[in-house]
């Protein structure tokens, strides 16, 4: 049986912006042939299993060539294979899109359109650029500044098009910005016109030069500017004065590494990104099993109503202990009789995705205060199970063996430092690409160490935002001055203190 082939438009860069039938098709997919401007977070909507074949193409260099993109598509359909073609921004506008199809019409594939948000109007709208605006603007034009270079002589009529819209959109012109402006002046637009030059347009890098046209192309030379690029033409971005506002978020220009697992990793990036900053997941810590592969815990959940209290310190903890219970074909009514107690908001919000309240949270988020908040609540003798990673400080245990409580330690999980990571770690620092790197746990600074071995020197230059005085701790002991440190220790609180340092690094 032949397959389909779904031509998506994967959007201008936000990867945000994906349709939602785009990300249906993507969540179906047996194979998906992605571009060089696609987000590689949109194939985290693929299923696992599924095959993923890069097909980029950059100015000079492309990883296939049109023609055998085409075949590809077209075997993989053959092969009975659900195929999704993600392409930037939207198929039909220079994406190549209608060649593609052409091609799968004439092997007799079926294959559908799925339009995605084009560059030409959403970068400029990020940069607070409209396309058109009443009385100022009743027309716009999206041209290629990269017209096919076997053509002899340019398809574009410049005497029309330089005076005949209002707006023009050129995309993939950066290279192309001296012959651009040149045409455009010579056919009749004036050298003062306003123009912009955006860069990486709707991501949190997102850079964005305005000038003219006369100086469009000297500007972007002496700024450095390479492809991808918008340059927009015409009185519009007059505009940008009052409705910018994508680059105006507090944490733009901030870019922030991302320690946290890989799961767990997107929920702060989102966050942060929200406000501004561009962020990089580069998870120094995977989980894995306990050493005794369960042994002490699924002890411990085969006796657990011999238990008074449950206790997790992380969410991870909660899951894992869930995850286990299943496997003795137990649910939550096998804690009917036991008290929970949990450090940490985002822990007692796990207990509550399995139907399950929280007894006990302490006001501070913390070992110690978990502590001091139990000890009032312990009758003579406490039996209490705590779930937790295997390596971790003691002074929980310690403390409520010293009120006479029996505490059972069970590791649910433990921590290694992420070794796939360190290849990717090592280049960001050398290239002072990183302002600033969030410590979610001291396990994420020792685990950080760790990747880093003989170079870590490159940490110099580079601030540490930590969730809670523990994990400072950590750093001080590791030789490290943590640049902040979260007073409420959630990620909420760590974003907050981020903001605070920000506004506070920027006034110096």
């Amino acid at each position: 049986m032949t397959g389909t082939v779904y031509l998506v438009g994967a959007g201008p860069g936000d990867w945000r912006l994906l349709t939602l039938r785009g990300k249906e098709l993507l969540e179906r997919a047996d194979t998906v042939v992605t571009d060089h401007l696609a987000d590689d977070r949109l194939l985290a909507f693929a299923p696992p299993e599924a095959e993923r074949i890069y097909v980029g193409k950059t100015a000079g260099h492309h990883t296939l060539p049109q023609e055998e993109i085409n075949e590809l598509l077209i075997a993989k359909a053959r092969e009975g294979r659900t195929v999704v073609r993600l392409k930037g921004g939207d198929p039909f506008v220079f994406g190549r899109g209608g060649e593609e199809g052409a091609a799968l019409s004439r092997a007799g594939i079926p294959f559908e359109v799925v339009p995605g948000i084009s560059s030409a109007i959403a970068v400029p709208a990020y940069a607070g650029i409209p396309v058109t605006e009443r009385g100022m603007a009743s027309s716009f034009a999206v041209v290629t500044g990269h017209e096919d270079p076997q053509k002899k002589e340019s398809a574009i009529d410049w005497e029309k098009l330089a005076t005949g819209t209002d707006t023009l959109v050129f995309v993939m012109g950066v290279r192309n910005l001296p012959y651009i402006t040149a045409r455009l002046m010579t056919s009749g637009r004036s050298a003062e016109t306003p123009a912009a030059i955006i860069r990486w347009g709707t991501r949190s890098d997102q850079t964005t030069i305005v000038t003219t046209l006369g100086s469009a192309a000297y500007e972007a030379a002496r700024k450095g500017i390479t492809p991808p690029a918008i340059f927009i033409v015409g009185d519009v971005v007059r505009c940008r004065s009052r409705l910018s506002w994508f680059e105006n978020r507090p944490l733009s220009g901030l870019t922030i590494g991302i320690t946290r697992t890989r799961r767990q990793a997107s929920a702060l990036s989102a966050r942060l990104e929200e406000l501004g900053a561009s962020c990089i997941e580069i998870p120094t810590i995977r989980l894995d099993e306990p050493s005794d592969h369960y042994a002490v815990l699924d002890q411990a959940i085969y006796h657990l109503s011999s238990y008074n209290w449950l206790l997790f310190t992380s969410s991870n903890g909660v899951h894992r202990f869930f995850h286990r219970l299943c496997e003795f074909k137990e649910d939550s009514r096998s804690l009917g009789g036991i008290r929970l107690g949990v450090i940490g908001s985002a822990t007692a919000e796990a207990l509550s995705t399995y139907g399950l309240r929280a007894d006990l949270i302490p006001p501070e988020y913390r070992a110690e205060s978990l502590a001091d908040s139990l000890i009032p609540h312990l009758s003579r003798p406490s039996k209490i199970l705590l779930v937790r990673a295997e390596q971790a400080r003691n002074v929980l245990p310690d403390r409520l063996r010293s009120a006479g409580a029996r505490v059972t330690i069970a590791p649910a999980y433990r921590t290694l430092p992420d070794r796939e990571t360190r290849d990717r770690l090592i280049p960001l620092l050398e290239e002072h690409a990183l302002d600033l790197i969030t410590c979610t746990s001291s396990s994420t600074v020792t685990s950080l160490l760790d990747l880093l071995g003989d170079r870590r020197g490159l940490l110099e230059g580079v601030s540490l935002a930590c969730i809670g005085p523990v994990t400072a701790a950590t750093c001080t002991r590791e030789g490290l001055t943590p640049a902040l440190v979260a007073s409420t220790y959630t990620i909420e609180g760590l974003t907050q203190n981020i903001l605070d340092w920000r506004r506070t690094h920027h006034e110096i």
